[in-house]
């Protein structure tokens, strides 16, 4: 085990080379180009989940949030997938550093507010000023509703940072413990052993749902703009 709890989620490097570039492209692997008539029960099952979550997700949009489903869908599998590769012994999970979160959020946040002005300059406008405000709360609510705005793709990166980062050290810790009292007392550290196994699944749970809520928050951005 390894003593320092940080260590994971430091960047990897090769005679001092980050290669964070590999391991953010090597996700691809796991969805390669199927070159059968007939696709096999893997490739089946994955078309068939990425089918429902399309058609949960984008059910709401109409024709012009519809052109995002190539990006949204390409995100969502983007994430899960870097997330689940965190999960695997001594590898290094992307998600957990916050520059690269914002490096999707910012981008993704910003294309959604300038569709926003771009097609509905009015509506845009109207969420800085709800209807009905009194005169002398009217600058006071524009700086208040600016903020909101400005603080989305933080949000949507720290949560997806926080998550992530918050499990494996749980997992880290738990396997720690369980690690030194199996050298002192082995019925003591079945209980132990036991929640880490749960935790693992759960972790494979949070891996997915987190992918999925990041989508999500980005594609309810992209309805409020289209």
């Amino acid at each position: 085990m390894n003593e320092n709890l940080f260590a994971s989620f430091t960047m990897p490097t090769i005679m001092g080379i980050p290669i964070v570039t590999i391991i953010i492209i090597f996700p691809i692997i796991m969805f390669p180009t199927s070159k059968r008539l007939i696709n096999n029960r893997i490739e089946s099952i994955q078309q068939w989940l990425l089918q429902q979550t399309t058609k949960q997700m984008m059910s709401i949009h109409n024709y012009k949030g519809q052109t995002w489903t190539l990006m949204l869908m390409s995100l969502i599998m983007f994430i899960a997938s870097t997330n689940l590769l965190g999960l695997l012994p001594y590898s290094f999970t992307a998600t957990t550093q916050l520059s690269m979160n914002l490096g999707m959020a910012i981008p993704l946040w910003m294309a959604t507010v300038v569709t926003g002005f771009r097609h509905k300059t009015k509506m845009s406008l109207a969420h800085f000023l709800p209807q009905g405000t009194p005169t002398p709360l009217i600058p006071m609510l524009i700086i208040i509703e600016t903020i909101s705005l400005l603080i989305q793709p933080m949000a949507l990166a720290v949560r997806l940072t926080a998550n992530i980062t918050a499990g494996h050290l749980l997992m880290h810790l738990i396997g720690s413990a369980t690690f030194a009292l199996m050298s002192i007392n082995l019925t003591v550290a079945t209980p132990t052993f036991i929640i880490l196994v749960l935790l693992t699944i759960l972790e494979f749970a949070v891996a997915l749902i987190q992918a999925y809520v990041f989508t999500l928050l980005v594609s309810l951005y992209l309805h409020d703009n289209t």
